[in-house]
């Protein structure tokens, strides 16, 4: 005889037993007619095999099929409550449970007793039996209140401040380890930049356009790529060995306009058009700030030397710094501007730069405006005098000089030193930009610019001559940004208004 999991009714239930065998028929096909999973035993076994019963009947063999895991192993495997409502396996709580355990008992009894037609009831020193695997008893009235306390914890949280994370099978390893192309550069001095000719991955797992793109700061672990994209998600990729998306992070109601990893490398500031900020942790996907601002968010930058200290723009007059220790707002820089596009802290971070849309009819003083961290004050808005607004800024990684990208299509050289005077005698130009927000960066040498293009191509520039190199035919919509691995030498990645991420090497 088999042991099974049974359930000490009380008098009310025993009177429900002895009804007619008809109406104890009808209940159990009612039922039965859902899946549910019931726990057999076998004699002087200590394993548990969880058999589903598919509309009450079972195959042809007179055995049922048996589910592909245990609940406590599933939930083990793969990190996941069974009580609560998101599982996606048939193990969805104490209720499906208890419905279960009430059909096998209900069938068994009937089963073995339909000579006399009278049901039977183990004892309470029987039901106490210590094998390994078999659940501990639970009454039935607690069983039923606790089948309702998970479902309502498992929305508390949710709706508190857990992002909605989904990751492979093996990121979580994946996000610790160091790649075995990186590890020969590591401590190494960083050799010469050459241009990539050929196209290593071609990752299209967003279903909107990507509008920022970074490589994790830290070297070791600089193998995971960083995308915010307008399907409200922010993604991390392994784009050295796999290619593969490693975790997706779906904290935003609107689209992700900008999205920064920490110095540290184990968290994600980003910002939308929901006008939200999270800073979420990279591996559990918690959020460890959060806060709602006054307007939708375009721009974002971790302070050089404060890592705790972060400046954000957007779609207002107003830039904000924000201290992640406190949760609150540290300093507010006011200009007479609709948006900020982009912000850019000077070396060892004293002052910074915003690029903004405002353009009067007769020059274009505010398009770039030089402020002082500390007591935000305004130092300049008298450095870029042409009619044409600024999407991006980028800093030279050794010379004190810095590159505007206009909507005149071309690249703007700057001194990084007061009073930041614009070089007239170099122009970057021959891409297109078109009103798409396109960036521009240096090679971490500082031998070559790269830059988007509004028709899908990527520039490659000489710093010094201001000459057009090599020019890559990446993708079919606007790229919108390139950039170049921080120890890889020569590993490129690009993104596109379509969703599309490569790399090229």
């Amino acid at each position: 005889m088999s042991l099974v999991a049974y359930e000490d009714s009380d008098s009310e239930t025993e009177a429900e037993k002895t009804e007619a065998p008809d109406a104890s028929g009808r209940q159990t096909n009612q039922l039965s007619s859902s899946v549910s999973c019931v726990q057999h035993f076998a004699p002087g076994s200590t394993k548990s095999a969880y058999e589903m019963h598919p509309a009450g009947s079972t195959g042809r063999s007179g055995r049922s099929r048996v589910c592909e895991d245990p609940p406590e192993h599933y939930a083990q495997n793969n990190n996941t409550d069974l009580a609560s409502p998101y599982c996606p396996r048939m193990y969805s709580g104490n209720a499906a449970l208890s419905v279960a355990y009430k059909n096998y008992e209900q069938a068994s009894s009937s089963s073995t007793n339909s000579g006399n037609g009278v049901s039977q009831k183990r004892t309470h020193k029987d039901s106490t039996t210590t094998i390994k695997g078999i659940r501990p008893y639970i009454p039935k009235r607690l069983r039923q209140e606790n089948s309702i306390k998970p479902e309502k914890e498992e929305s508390d949280q949710r709706g508190s401040s857990d992002c909605d994370v989904k990751f492979s099978v093996s990121g979580e390893q994946t996000l610790r380890k160091i790649s075995e192309l990186i590890k020969p550069y590591l401590g190494s001095k960083y050799k010469v930049t050459e241009v990539p000719k050929s196209l290593i991955f071609y990752m299209s797992k967003h279903s909107g356009p990507v509008n920022e793109i970074q490589w994790c700061p830290v070297q070791e672990q600089s193998h995971m790529l960083l995308s915010a994209s307008m399907d409200k998600t922010v993604k991390v990729w392994d784009a050295v060995d796999t290619g593969c998306c490693l975790k997706t992070y779906s904290c935003h109601s609107c689209a992700v306009r900008a999205a920064r990893w920490s110095s540290c490398g184990r968290r994600i500031l980003s910002g939308g058009f929901d006008s939200m900020l999270h800073l979420t942790d990279v591996e559990t996907g918690k959020q460890i700030f959060s806060s709602k601002t006054e307007f939708r968010i375009s721009a974002l930058k971790f302070h050089p030397t404060e890592s705790n200290v972060f400046i954000c723009g957007g779609f207002s007059p107003e830039v904000k710094a924000w201290d992640l220790r406190t949760s609150k707002v540290l300093r507010v820089y006011k200009a007479a501007v609709q948006q900020t596009l982009d912000i850019l802290f000077l070396p060892e971070g004293r002052e910074f730069l915003t690029s903004t849309d405002a353009v009067s009819r007769d020059s274009a003083d505010r398009t770039i405006v030089a402020w002082d961290f500390q007591s935000a004050a305004k130092i300049s808005n008298q450095i870029f005098h042409e009619r044409y607004t600024c999407p991006s800024l980028t800093l030279h990684p050794k010379e004190s000089v810095f590159v505007a990208q206009t909507n005149g299509n071309y690249m703007a050289l700057f001194s990084a030193q007061r009073p930041y005077r614009i070089n007239k005698k170099k122009r970057y130009e021959g891409h297109k930009v078109e009103g798409f927000a396109v960036g521009c960066e240096f090679s971490p040498d500082g031998t070559l610019l790269v830059t988007g293009s509004s028709d899908g191509k990527v520039f490659f520039y000489n710093y010094h001559t201001s000459r057009i190199i090599r020019t890559l035919s990446a993708h079919k919509e606007a790229c919108v940004s390139a950039i170049f691995h921080p120890v890889l030498p020569s590993l490129l990645a690009t993104c596109d208004w379509a969703g599309e991420i490569k790399i090229w090497q």
